[in-house]
């Protein structure tokens, strides 16, 4: 598969349009099917249940027209309460964040019951035949006591639909106030990070040198945009088939423009794959999160260094992305940042992805942020303990000393910002770090 078939279908299940556009198609299907089996007589049996009164042709379509409407007129709301809440968190917390957003399964799945469900009601609809209307045929004669034609089967599955949308509708109306809360908003972020990060760099507790990338000629790049997605696997299989070596120079999230070098090759003529390396590499405006644990990163430190601005001046919203980013610098720091693209095979893979290491990962995080925290008092000491605590998993000297250069890094530029007891709070914490720490 190639990487643009893998990244259009990870994007299509992304898209808020979607999960709308399958139940609709789903719903459409079972309204026939409903009304078939309604046909066929499978609804004798309801006779038998007296609890359940038989609807009439009026009753009936009453009925699912109100349905229809007021499931249509819901679905608006709930698209509209959407597009409130996700300009609301995009104008506080970040526009990278409409993308999270958008791809929230309980608001994708809450506009696709409703949208579902009045479609199924208006294809149901269609197959009441009031009193005076003749049969289409002798069957619909043959199978219904009462004057004219009423789905009853279907006409309970109806009802249990419109059942499942109050429930649907509550949920929606509790989600979506949830979901803003900035708090719900880091966790969703930082939990995504963690899984990335296990999902690129699966194996723990061995810190290999990066595999020497063996150059040879450049391919470059045919269009401008940011990398979205490569297909490891498709490049893997044509440089065994061509007897060569890629070294990649450019990561998922690069942002690359024409005849850009994005690839060397080495043993074989680059013109020879050039149409077929091409194919393992998805361009494309924006950055996204597939395979790019940078993104949610950045992510954390944007909304980070909004909070402190001096036009919010929120520490405790820092404090919180500073507490995440200590989760996933530590999930980092103890995993081998090798990526794991040949398997067993992996010391003598064709294929030598650009390296990633620990230092790239700190600086993204911990550096990027480090100087609106250094004028923020409270944050400062927090990024202090969240060193320190980010360090307890990391058993290699060398990410540790990391670590420590970002606290040493913090602690000049605090004594550049802080004053008074401010200041001797603060050296007290570095103090304490620096105990903590050796």
């Amino acid at each position: 598969m190639t990487a643009d078939i893998r990244f259009f279908w990870a994007r299509l299940n992304a898209n808020y349009w979607f999960y709308p556009a399958l139940f609709s198609i789903v719903a459409g299907m079972m309204a026939f099917v409903m009304v078939a089996l309604d046909r066929a007589g499978f609804a004798e049996f309801l006779n038998d249940i007296s609890w359940i009164v038989p609807a009439r042709p009026k009753g009936a379509s009453d009925m699912l027209t109100v349905m229809a409407g007021s499931m249509i007129g819901v679905a608006s709301t709930v698209f509209s309460i959407t597009i409130a809440a996700v300009a609301y968190a995009s104008g506080n917390y970040g526009p990278r964040l409409l993308t999270n957003f958008m791809e929230d399964r309980g608001n994708q799945l809450s506009l696709a019951t409703f949208i579902g469900s009045f479609v199924y009601a208006l294809v149901v609809l269609r197959a009441v035949r009031t009193e005076d209307e003749t049969p289409t045929n002798a069957l619909d004669a043959a199978t219904t006591a009462l004057p004219g034609f009423v789905p009853q089967l279907s006409l309970l599955v109806a009802y249990a639909l419109m059942g499942m949308c109050v429930a649907v509708l509550v949920y929606f109306l509790n989600h979506i106030p949830s979901s803003i809360r900035i708090n719900k908003v880091l966790e969703g972020i930082g939990e995504r990070l963690l899984k990335a990060i296990r999902e690129t760099y699966p194996v723990e507790e061995e810190f290999r040198d990066a595999v020497e990338q063996k150059g040879g000629e450049p391919l470059r790049a045919w269009h401008t945009g940011y990398v979205q997605l490569i297909d490891f696997e498709d490049l893997e299989k044509i440089a065994k088939e061509c007897g060569c070596t890629f070294s990649l120079r450019i990561r998922t999230g690069d942002f690359v423009h024409c005849e850009m070098p994005f690839i060397d090759v080495d043993g074989c003529n680059p013109d020879d794959v050039e149409e077929r390396v091409r194919k393992c590499f998805t361009l494309g405006p924006s950055r996204t999160p597939e395979q790019d644990p940078q993104f949610l990163i950045d992510e954390l430190v944007e909304i980070g260094l909004r909070a402190l601005s001096p036009g919010i001046n929120d520490p405790f919203t820092a404090i919180t992305a500073l507490h995440w980013l200590g989760a996933a610098t530590a999930e980092i720091g103890r995993r081998d940042l090798r990526k794991d693209i040949c398997g067993k095979d992996a010391d003598d893979c064709p294929v030598i992805p650009l390296p990633d290491d620990f230092a790239h990962y700190v600086s993204r995080g911990f550096g990027a942020i480090r100087s609106a925290v250094a004028d923020s008092p409270i944050a400062a000491e927090v990024m202090l303990d969240t060193l320190a605590n980010a360090a307890i998993p990391v058993q290699d000297e060398r990410r540790r000393a990391l670590l420590k250069d970002q606290a040493e890094k913090l602690a000049g530029q605090a004594r550049l910002s802080l004053v008074g007891p401010d200041l001797d709070r603060f050296e007290r914490h570095v103090s304490t770090f620096n105990k903590a720490f050796w």
